[in-house]
């Protein structure tokens, strides 16, 4: 396991466009599949990273808060799972299914759709206004496993409040940490250092 930050993307940078398959429904996803929402808030995770683990139920909490708003979520496993049992789809699958997850978990097995949203760890947070513009890619809160901070998802909840609202995203946002993505051989893109 290595401790890594996210990237901090630029504010503003236009989400990537994906088509990716889900573990969950067999369906295919893509940008324009949530193109009727307000807000689009992408996860990057994984299920063996004690960093997901530590707040997979927040995660899940999230997705029946704001079930019923103006927002679509999807979440993004992108580690390599020829060496990371783990995160094959099948055991994904199990993992959206434990966690009773009410959005879709897609896999992104050439691993582009990480490199093209810059995702350097799992949980990375991605969450874009109407125009798919990006309002804010911080944590999900500042609790992490062995701190005695709580998980309750307040900063990825503030930024989505103020998205649904028409409200500016304060700037002042603290990066996610979390495992590194498990990139395959040769494919850990030039921002990974």
């Amino acid at each position: 396991m290595v401790l890594v930050n996210s990237t901090m993307r630029p504010l503003g940078s236009t989400a990537p466009d994906f088509s990716l398959p889900s573990v969950t429904d067999g369906k295919s996803y893509s940008l324009s599949s949530f193109a009727d929402k307000k807000a689009l808030l992408i996860i990057f995770a994984c299920r063996h990273c004690p960093y997901v683990v530590h707040v997979k139920e927040e995660l899940a909490k999230i997705g029946i808060d704001y079930a019923n708003e103006d927002m679509a979520i999807v979440a993004i496993s992108s580690n390599d799972a020829e060496n990371y049992k783990e995160d094959t789809p099948e055991k994904l699958k199990e993992f959206a299914q434990e966690l009773q997850l009410n959005y879709p978990l897609l896999y992104d097995e050439s691993q582009e759709v990480a490199k093209a949203y810059t995702a350097a760890c799992t949980p990375d947070f991605f969450l874009y206004d109407e125009n798919r513009k990006l309002a804010y890619r911080g944590q999900l809160d500042g609790a992490r496993p062995g701190n005695s901070i709580p998980v309750t998802g307040e900063d990825l909840r503030s930024a989505i409040d103020c998205v649904l609202e028409s409200k500016p995203v304060s700037a002042d946002q603290k990066p996610s940490a979390g495992c590194n993505i498990k990139w395959k051989a040769g494919n850990a893109p030039s921002y990974f250092g």
